[in-house]
């Protein structure tokens, strides 16, 4: 991750605040962050016995851009709907569904109806959903994106 630019650089009406990472509450982090980065891909770059942090690969478009994932101990089981989610774009959705019960995500109903994503719950119960692919469509000029 690349630290926040020298306040000089920044317009003085900007925030100083930077995203850092998702923090997810579990029971067993080291089996969370597990299922994360087979799911993801990502790398583990901390590992205690009470957290665990994934960031993106090394070099990779999305390392230094997107928030690392921490897992958190916490004594509880998660029991309500959780408040905030992650959505996956994949390429092909049914082949990353099917990927992601492999690694031991399950499918779940929370009301959503008829829609075109699929939301599962991670092994500790924490939704997300994975997305259509986007189509030639969707995608803005010079996207090259998934």
């Amino acid at each position: 991750m690349t630290d926040t630019p020298p306040s000089s650089s920044r317009p003085s009406s900007a925030p100083s605040l930077r995203w850092q990472c998702v923090c997810v509450d579990s029971t067993d982090p080291r089996r969370a962050a597990t299922f994360w980065q087979q799911a993801l891909g990502w790398r583990r770059t901390h590992d205690t016995d009470t957290e665990v942090v994934l960031e993106p690969p090394e070099g990779s478009p999305e390392n230094g851009v997107s928030p690392d994932l921490l897992f958190l101990r916490v004594p509880e089981e998660k029991t309500l709907k959780n408040r905030l989610h992650i959505d996956l774009r994949p390429q092909d959705q049914a082949a990353e569904v099917a990927r992601l019960e492999a690694l031991g995500a399950t499918r779940i109903d929370i009301g959503q109806g008829e829609v075109t994503w699929v939301v599962l719950a991670d092994p500790d119960g924490n939704e997300l959903c994975v997305l259509r692919a986007l189509t030639d469509r969707d995608r803005p000029p010079g996207y090259d994106g998934v």
